[in-house]
């Protein structure tokens, strides 16, 4: 009997339990549902440029989307995603990471090119517009076509190069702490593009100015103090071009979202590659 009353007991209150959760739990989606009817939409319009390879005989056009703030993440990659997932799903435009670390979804937002997952969106009613990256080839929408930039970046051969035929990974490769240091500000590239598509002489010289994004990774190499191939690199760029169509309009250090300067590097490969500068012995042999 005591163990029929003890179930009997343990039943009762479980079903009051059930109760009191559904009762809170109606009350709580009650009142957010109470919360989003009396709070305001707060509508932005967004204009994006839009263009499909599928039919060429139309233009390249804005178009623009309506959301409401109140009901969007703060960036304006929340606001791309709402309206490819909720308004328009044909809208295309790259994105990985959402933490400014891949450099995906990099494009011209508000007449700066910059990351959309970082760029937070204005809350003033204005109209913002959306580009791709500037005097790129477009794919379709929002998509630039990288391809000529990444091949440029394969030409800078950005990876350590040794003497010798030692297979890689069997000897451990030192490096000082000041040679270290020396690569801050520029290993953190993402190659994202932004910098390269702000510049004027990237937009004019694009097939063999090698742009500021290229350019400072090749300089992150040519200083590495573990690398040993450094008159090979600086060879490569000894021609009007490579590097001397710098004019130093440092919109590449303006634009940058990681906050890097291009410009310096740009300048100091200048002097590397001219002469003028050689590059400092390692503190310390680079083979254990």
């Amino acid at each position: 009997m005591a163990a029929v009353a003890e179930s009997l007991i343990f039943r009762t209150c479980k079903l009051s339990l059930n109760q009191v959760r559904n009762v809170q739990s109606t009350a709580v989606q009650a009142a957010a549902a109470a919360a989003k009817k009396e709070k305001p939409e707060k509508l932005k319009t967004f204009a994006v440029y839009r263009w499909n390879p599928d039919k060429p005989e139309q233009k390249p056009t804005l178009q623009e989307y309506e959301v409401d703030l109140n009901s969007c993440g703060p960036m304006v990659l929340d606001a791309l995603i709402k309206i490819k997932n909720e308004i328009d799903p044909t809208l295309t435009f790259r994105r990985s990471c959402r933490e400014g670390i891949c450099g995906s979804c990099a494009m011209n937002i508000g007449g700066v090119n910059t990351l959309a997952c970082i760029t937070e969106i204005d809350q003033n009613p204005s109209k913002l517009k959306i580009y791709p990256l500037p005097h790129m080839y477009v794919i379709k929408d929002l998509v630039p076509d990288l391809n000529n930039f990444y091949e440029q970046y394969r030409s800078i051969q950005p990876y350590l190069q040794r003497e010798g035929d030692k297979p890689a990974g069997e000897v451990q490769l030192l490096q000082s702490v000041e040679d270290r240091q020396k690569l801050d500000g520029l290993y953190e590239c993402i190659l994202c593009a932004c910098c390269s598509t702000s510049c004027p002489s990237y937009w004019w010289n694009g097939n063999r100015y090698l742009g500021p994004a290229v350019l400072m990774q090749a300089y992150r190499w040519v200083i590495d103090s573990r690398d040993q191939k450094t008159q090979e690199r600086l060879e490569r760029l000894k021609d009007p071009f490579s590097v001397f169509r710098c004019h130093t309009i440092l919109n590449c250090t303006k634009t940058c979202p990681k906050g890097l300067n291009p410009a310096r590097a740009i300048a100091e490969m200048k002097k590397l590659v001219s002469g003028i500068q050689k590059r400092e012995e390692p503190k310390m042999a680079a083979s254990a």
